[in-house]
């Protein structure tokens, strides 16, 4: 994703959704005469964000489809986040007038058919005792966007040069159940009382079989802000 971001090495760019900072700092490695503005909504991702990427990076606590910066960037990255955001129309706007003119959006999320046999396995588990009950409520709170869609959310909202397609890109994790746990469930696990944490656990990788395979599809994203 990276190298899809071609940089001169001095231009200020937007991390949109830093996490805790990892992918923000080889975005830094790349940007030897810049500046980083990294963001995420999260407060706890945030503070450790700033302790890691030090003086050369500005950490924001914001929410993306909320963002306004005060001077606009060169360009804007994002790693893993757009899915979590559900209105796709107001995050591109504010990406569009965090940009300045001709400023490039490079950008990869879960998209279409993400991992729809995986939810598959998880719903069948969800509806069972004793999870079934503390689960009835549960929303998925995400958006796998198709890139036929996306793509006219971006040029409704003043993108030129719109490339965007799906890339397959299944995952067999090394320690499974540490994966779920910390990767995949962690939205349900919120819904469950903590003696329960570890059944649902064990009880999706064995519902999913093994090995498990989390059948991830990658939406990536081109585009550039068209000039005035």
């Amino acid at each position: 994703m990276l190298d899809r971001l071609e940089l001169r090495a001095d231009e200020t760019v937007l991390d949109a959704g830093c996490g805790e900072g990892r992918v923000t700092q080889l975005l830094l490695e790349r940007l030897p005469r810049g500046h980083v503005v990294a963001v995420d909504a999260s407060p706890a991702m945030v503070e450790h964000a700033r302790e890691v990427l030090g003086e050369r990076a500005t950490v924001l606590q914001a929410d993306l489809a909320e963002l306004r910066l005060d001077e606009p960037v060169d360009a804007a990255f994002s790693n893993a986040v757009f899915h979590w955001v559900l209105d796709h129309e107001r995050l591109f706007a504010r990406l569009y007038d965090a940009l300045r003119p001709d400023g490039r959006l490079v950008a990869q999320c879960g998209g279409a058919g993400n991992v729809e046999r995986f939810l598959r396995t998880l719903d069948r588990v969800a509806l069972r005792a004793p999870f079934a009950e503390p689960l009835a409520g549960f929303r998925r709170p995400w958006n796998f966007a198709s890139p036929e869609a996306t793509a006219e959310r971006l040029r409704t909202a003043g993108f030129d040069e719109v490339s965007t397609w799906l890339d397959p890109a299944p995952t067999t994790p090394d320690e499974p159940l540490a994966f779920l746990r910390t990767v995949c469930l962690g939205h349900h696990l919120e819904l469950l009382a903590p003696d329960l944490h570890d059944r649902f656990v064990q009880a999706v990788a064995e519902e999913a079989g093994e090995p498990l395979e989390i059948d991830y599809v990658r939406l990536n994203i081109d585009a550039v802000r068209s000039s005035p």
